[in-house]
């Protein structure tokens, strides 16, 4: 790789904010959750459909398309896909029935792929020894648009209605389709890998037999992603419950508390370089466990609950980063069909952790959740530790 092909750091920063747009359209339900249920007439239990559905559907669009990231250029897939999530927020927006607006949502799911052939994409185009500061960037991006699409819809949602949100998603996608012809680089080709679509497909298995290692980092990850969207789906739910009293304003309010993650998972990325990815990533989920283990007894009172939500968020997008280094180091013409690999488990985690979230809220109520994000933080914290005997 010569100097004149590596991004740019204005490059960089670019497509970390469009990773945030193209990220931030599967979480603007977070905070806004119950008053969809409400607008729908349907229970906590059944509105857990739409963000859980989105999760899998994109576990079937990461399976089913990212390995073509192998063969057709990223950017070009890229933009095909960011076309496609315009067209199925604009189905959300407008649906006047809930089997319409899960329609919508599944739809948006199975198209939001450009958030993992970026890292794939900028992989190719950096220094080995800056790969954990560019992956931690990007992982940055994502967290921005997190963060902006939980705070923006919860703060919209209370003053211009859920549907307003939406509208928004749908005018900001737009923009960024539109933009990300000139972000990426015009001048890259389709790879040389000539398999047979049914072929890349199929080379996915051989590569988990071969890097056994992507199971176990997938694994962490699904954890980690089952618990967050658990946390915050039946926090909203809480939050804006008789017990509490809150709108969905302060949930999104709340969800602010990631502004954190965005200032430290690059320094934790560059950290991760320094140490190595598998102990700092053991590190990360023991911190992790202990800020889920305060949720139950600091999440009766607004100001208490910072507490654990900082902690977690403090380290949470760091075994992410982590995870995907563990990986990103191999040769180039196999990263993103690791990355496939990886992806789909950490969304079928997504799809688990959505529906539990919100039927055991249902059921349970709030000590109920807690039991199972310390069930899931402690699963997810054996196997990182398991996971250092691999390397560093």
């Amino acid at each position: 790789m010569t100097p004149q092909s590596r991004l740019t750091r204005a490059q960089e920063y670019s497509l970390a904010v469009a990773a945030a747009v193209v990220t931030a359209n599967a979480y603007y339900i977070h905070p806004i959750i119950g008053d969809v249920a409400d607008h729908f007439g349907v229970s906590h239990a059944r509105i857990g459909l739409v963000p859980a559905l989105n999760q899998l559907a994109l576990a079937v669009g990461i399976f089913l398309l990212l390995p073509l990231g192998d063969r057709i250029s990223n950017r070009r897939l890229t933009i095909l896909f960011a076309v496609g999530q315009t067209i199925s927020l604009g189905l959300m927006t407008l649906a006047q029935q809930f089997a319409l607006f899960v329609a919508g949502s599944t739809l948006l799911g199975f198209f939001t792929i450009a958030p993992y052939l970026l890292p794939a994409y900028a992989s190719k185009r950096v220094a080995p020894e800056r790969l954990g500061q560019v992956m931690a960037l990007l992982t940055a991006g994502v967290i921005l648009g997190i963060l902006v699409a939980r705070v923006g819809a919860g703060v919209v949602a209370e003053y211009a209605g859920w549907r307003a949100v939406y509208w928004i998603a749908t005018a900001l996608m737009i923009a960024v389709t539109l933009a990300l012809p000139r972000l990426m680089e015009a001048g890259e080709r389709d790879a040389a890998n000539r398999e047979s679509y049914g072929a890349l497909l199929l080379s996915v298995f051989p590569l988990i037999r071969q890097h056994r290692e992507i199971l176990v980092s997938g694994a962490i990850q699904a954890l980690n992603f089952a618990q967050f969207i658990a946390l915050w789906l039946a926090l909203a739910l809480h939050l804006t419950s008789p017990e509490m009293g809150y709108g969905t304003d302060t949930v999104g309010y709340l969800a602010g508390i990631a502004a954190v993650s965005i200032f430290s998972t690059p320094r934790l990325g560059i950290w991760a370089d320094e140490v190595g990815a598998r102990k700092a990533r053991a590190i990360f989920a023991v911190v992790q466990l202990l800020g889920v283990a305060l949720l139950w007894p600091l999440g009766g009172a607004l100001v208490t609950i910072l507490v654990p939500l900082i902690l977690a968020n403090l380290v949470g997008p760091g075994i992410d980063v982590t995870g995907r280094m563990t990986y990103l180091t191999l040769q180039p013409d196999l990263r993103t069909r690791l990355t496939t690999i990886y992806v789909v488990l950490m969304f079928i985690g997504g799809g688990i952790g959505s529906l539990a979230g919100t039927a055991i809220y249902d059921a349970y109520g709030w000590a109920g959740t807690c039991l199972l994000l310390v069930g899931l933080s402690v699963g997810l914290t054996g196997l990182a530790l398991h996971a250092k005997r691999f390397g560093r």
